[in-house]
Order: C-alpha cells, then sequence, then structure tokens
C-alpha cells in the first residue's frame, strides 16, 4: 500500500484509485454526473473536474511526432486510416539527416514544427522519455507520450502497431469507444 504524507494528512493512493474506478464505472453504465455524486456521497463538481484532468480530446486536431521509429510506412497508414491532420515521423536515419543541416537552418525548422505543433489539441509524442518530456513542457495542450526507451535512443524501434493504433482510433473516432 502506498501511504503519502501530505501536512498533517496521511493519503491512500490505492483509496483515491478505487474512488476514481468507481466514480468512472458508473459513468461508463450511462449514470449521470449528479446520481453518480449522490450515489458515492460526493459532490457533483468532483466528477466534473475529475473527468476534465482526464478529458484527451473534445474534437480539435490531432498531430503525432515520433522518432526514431522503424516502419514509419505502416505508422503514416494508421494516421492517414482515421485523419490524423498532422504527422512528423522519421527513422534514425531520417532523423540524423534533419539534424546534420546548418545550425540556423535547423533552428528555424525545429521553430516552425513547434508553432505547427500549437496548432492541434491533442499531440501523440512517441520518442525516448527526456524527448517526450521536454515536448510536453514545450507544448500547452494535450500530450499523449508513447515511451519508446530511454534516452539516448539511437537506432530505430519498433512501435507496436495495434496499441498506436487504439490511440489514435480513441482519439479521432467522432463514436464512443
Amino acid at each position: 500500500m502506498e501511504l503519502l504524507r501530505i501536512g498533517d494528512k496521511v493519503i491512500s493512493r490505492q483509496q483515491i484509485d478505487r474512488w476514481i474506478t468507481r466514480i468512472l464505472d458508473l459513468r461508463l453504465q450511462g449514470v449521470s454526473q449528479q446520481d453518480a455524486a449522490q450515489k458515492l456521497k460526493i459532490d457533483r463538481t468532483f466528477i466534473s473536474r475529475l473527468e476534465s484532468l482526464g478529458e484527451l480530446r473534445k474534437g480539435g486536431g490531432v498531430a503525432v511526432v515520433g522518432f526514431p521509429v522503424a516502419d514509419v510506412q505502416s505508422l503514416e497508414q494508421i494516421c492517414r486510416k482515421y485523419g490524423v491532420d498532422w504527422w512528423l515521423l522519421l527513422s534514425e536515419a531520417e532523423r540524423l539527416n534533419f539534424v546534420g543541416q546548418d545550425g540556423l537552418e535547423l533552428f528555424n525548422e525545429v521553430m516552425n514544427i513547434l508553432a505547427a505543433l500549437r496548432d492541434f489539441d491533442t499531440v501523440v509524442v512517441m520518442g525516448s522519455n527526456k524527448r517526450v518530456q521536454l515536448i510536453e513542457g514545450l507544448l500547452d495542450r494535450d500530450v499523449i507520450p508513447l515511451i519508446l526507451g530511454e534516452s539516448p535512443l539511437q537506432q530505430d524501434v519498433v512501435v507496436d502497431l495495434v496499441e498506436f493504433e487504439k490511440i489514435i482510433q480513441a482519439i479521432c473516432s467522432k463514436e464512443d469507444l
């Protein structure tokens, strides 16, 4: 059991997880926020805020960034299939070629990519733990991380295409999951 001391309080992480699970289970069953709150004897606004914290997409644009990835063509095919708006997927060779350009040209291109990413509501980022963390810090929108390994990654990483497709389908689908 994971216990956390916050000031004078001792908090159980597992108890929080159980409550969140109970709330989400009721909501998935179609129970309204108000009815779930009454049943659990909690405030309805708590449920609303909880859902807002976990919300990944309201319908805006989706972008995907991934490097160094193997099978770029399959990843692009999934992006096309579900209507991803923008993507940048690079193998290690493509990434090394990209960073090998003139310093000023590279800086400008990176700034252009960051500016482009800021136009999307949701960005899926595949890369090393440090690269994903860096991109999350630079963007003020929903970032869905897919950690491909510990930094530095120096060779192409095979992405689980089934997992990637499930994520893309979930955030691009206009229907309930």
